[in-house]
């Protein structure tokens, strides 16, 4: 059994499997709650759990999953071309709503974690919680974070973002297509913009241009914090 799981297909085949199982119960529950995301995360743990494997055995196979985040990052921009005309005539608001999300993501958790009295570590840690994880993680580390608390963050950031995001559009009476992929993307990064390419071209667009803007903004912010 060592040998199975200490093989990279493991980690990678375990990870397919769980987020297909996700997919699955998404698609016929029809729930945005039941986030393939959501779901996969505690049934990898729970595997993991049940066959004793270490997460450093899982992580063999997880670091190669891993190094297709940027690939996956940039094919983004092959949405955002086909709406090249729509950034074109709205790029100032497109701009001013990622500067609008950014402040609110870092000023509301700077602000909790003064509230709370977290030390400057944890805080450091949780200040770029809205943006890719590759800026993020870095982000992190330049103000003494810790890798690992971001990156779980950034996670649940996400699925949060793809899970709540069509109800609270709906409650808020958000329903510009352009407004909808700005708000995902600027709060919910890549996982988020995987939710708004469900949504429609529009929202996915501007979603995955959003991810963008937001990552270049945060880093401006957190550079005079």
């Amino acid at each position: 059994m060592s040998a199975v799981t200490q093989s990279p297909l493991f980690g990678i085949a375990l990870t397919v499997a769980a987020y297909s199982i996700g997919l699955w119960v998404n698609r016929r529950t029809g729930l945005s709650i039941a986030n393939p995301n959501l779901i996969a995360i505690p049934l990898i743990i729970l595997c993991l759990l049940l066959t004793g494997t270490p997460l450093a055995d899982y992580q063999r196979g997880g670091e190669v999953i891993n190094m297709l985040l940027g690939p996956a990052t940039a094919a983004l921009a092959l949405s955002i071309y086909r709406q090249r005309e729509v950034l074109r005539e709205s790029f100032l608001p497109v701009l001013l709503g990622c500067l609008a999300g950014c402040c609110a993501s870092v000023g509301s958790t700077l602000a909790l974690c003064k509230v709370f009295g977290l030390d400057e570590t944890i805080t450091a840690s949780l200040l770029p919680k809205s943006v890719t994880t590759p800026i993020a993680v870095e982000l992190s580390a330049q103000r003494g974070g810790v890798a690992a608390i971001t990156i779980v963050v950034v996670i649940f950031t996400g699925i949060a973002g793809a899970a709540l995001a069509p109800g609270l559009l709906r409650l808020l009476g958000i329903s510009d297509p352009m407004a909808q992929g700005v708000a995902i993307g600027t709060a919910s990064h890549g996982i988020g913009t995987a939710r708004a390419l469900e949504l429609g071209k529009v929202q996915g667009a501007m979603s995955g241009v959003a991810v963008g803007v937001a990552g270049i903004i945060t880093v401006l912010l957190l550079t005079f914090l």
